[in-house]
């Protein structure tokens, strides 16, 4: 008899189980229930969070060998010692859910939902707490969030910045139209919960676009900015300012690349895509003369400003394309000796590889945030007069798929 029973209770919880991996609401409970985030699935920021970091790095490592490993040896690759909360710069969508109650967090993978995250593993956790006290604050001071599809709403965007090594914060609330209802009052408040708050500012960002920030920009506490020291030097962080996003490994990344440069102070170094003159005023130390070549008019305004806050007066910046740019330096028979480059995800066009192989520098030190594009770049590079000396993968994104790598190259 007591046989009898356990079999029925058997083909019972065979029978559950069955249903429950049919009920796909069951299932995704279950996924939350076991994932170390409540968001991830829904999110799709932190792809490897449930994957032990050890591995993480062993998979990266994988990753760059299989598509560089023609190219030469890979060395270690760099990891954190605690691979949490090292995002410097902070994003929050701001929106409301189906009972017209504010959100604040994330689009949802693929779609314009928006995810209400209330604590975030890859984000710094004195910038989610702003963010979870900002949304508190907009009930008592009558602040609507946007809604994308009516239009109608004021707050559309929070976004906060860190400096690791001043401990200054810059918090930005990104509106859909100029006038916050009592502004001082809301930094009054805000301030209170966070006195570590330096300065607040107001974008106004009244387009259809998915463009965070918008043109206009008015400060209503601080300076508009935040400083932080990066490799022994100090540099101004405005709102639109590009930064990379996590310091700690930022050092590493660009001590290895500076080391693979193997400057002795009498070169000159041209730093394509410089943006705000990070690396350029870093090496500008260990070299004779820096020149940064910069799209962006606003990065380069900032980089004269942190090349002048340094004391750096060896470094030399122009808001011009950097494949032209390095044409024209070709033309002039001007002697570069080492070219760092740091392009965006997309690499480099073949119009700028050219215009590396044609100005002749002795080395090149390529810094990479995607490795499919690198492999295809080195292929350029290899074919026509340069061969790759070293090669090593620093991990800035942990917990996600991405991985930065540096390359040294010299010319045959």
């Amino acid at each position: 008899m007591e046989t009898r029973e356990k079999g029925k209770e058997r083909k019972k919880s065979t029978y559950n189980n069955k249903q429950d991996s049919q009920n796909p609401k069951k299932k995704e409970e279950k996924q939350k229930k076991s994932s170390r985030c409540p968001y991830s699935r829904k999110c799709g920021g932190c792809q490897l969070i449930d994957v032990p970091y050890e591995k993480q790095l062993k998979e990266k490592e994988k990753t760059l060998k299989k598509l560089l490993g023609e190219f030469g040896k890979i060395e270690p690759i760099m990891g954190m010692e605690n691979p949490d909360h090292y995002r410097n710069k902070v994003h929050a969508v701001f929106g409301i859910d189906g009972r017209k109650r504010p959100v604040a967090g994330v689009y949802e993978a693929k779609s314009h939902r928006v995810v209400d995250v209330e604590h975030c593993f890859l984000e710094n956790e004195k910038a989610t707490e702003i963010i979870r006290t900002i949304k508190s604050l907009l009930r008592s001071f009558k602040i609507k969030t946007y809604d994308e599809d009516s239009g109608y709403g004021l707050l559309r965007h929070v976004l906060i910045r860190t400096g690791k090594e001043t401990g200054q914060i810059m918090v930005v609330l990104v509106l859909a139209s100029p006038i916050l209802p009592s502004k001082n009052n809301f930094v009054k408040a805000l301030r209170k919960e966070h006195p570590e708050i330096t300065t607040v500012v107001l974008n106004v960002n009244d387009r259809a676009t998915s463009m965070v920030l918008g043109e206009k920009e008015q400060v209503i506490y601080g300076k508009g900015y935040i400083e932080d020291i990066l490799c022994g030097k100090r540099f101004k962080i405005s709102p639109k300012s590009f930064y990379q996003v996590n310091p700690i490994q930022t050092e590493k990344l660009y001590g290895t690349a500076l080391e693979f440069a193997d400057l002795t102070g009498k070169e000159t170094v041209l730093d394509a895509y410089c943006g705000t003159g990070t690396i350029g005023i870093i090496a500008a130390d260990n070299a004779k003369r820096v020149i940064g070549v910069e799209l962006n008019k606003d990065a380069v305004k900032d980089a004269v400003t942190n090349a002048k806050i340094n004391g750096v007066k060896n470094i030399e910046f122009y808001h011009k394309d950097a494949g032209q740019f390095m044409i024209q330096l070709a033309e002039q028979q001007e002697n570069i000796d080492v070219v760092l480059m740091d392009p965006p995800r997309a690499g480099s066009d073949e119009a700028f590889l050219n215009s590396v192989v044609r100005l002749r520098p002795n080395k090149v030190v390529y810094v990479s945030c995607n490795p499919e594009t690198l492999a295809r770049d080195l292929k350029y590079l290899t074919k026509n007069g340069y061969q790759v000396k070293r090669m090593r993968g620093c991990d800035m994104f942990c917990h996600t798929e991405h991985c930065e790598c540096i390359v040294a190259l010299e010319r045959k």
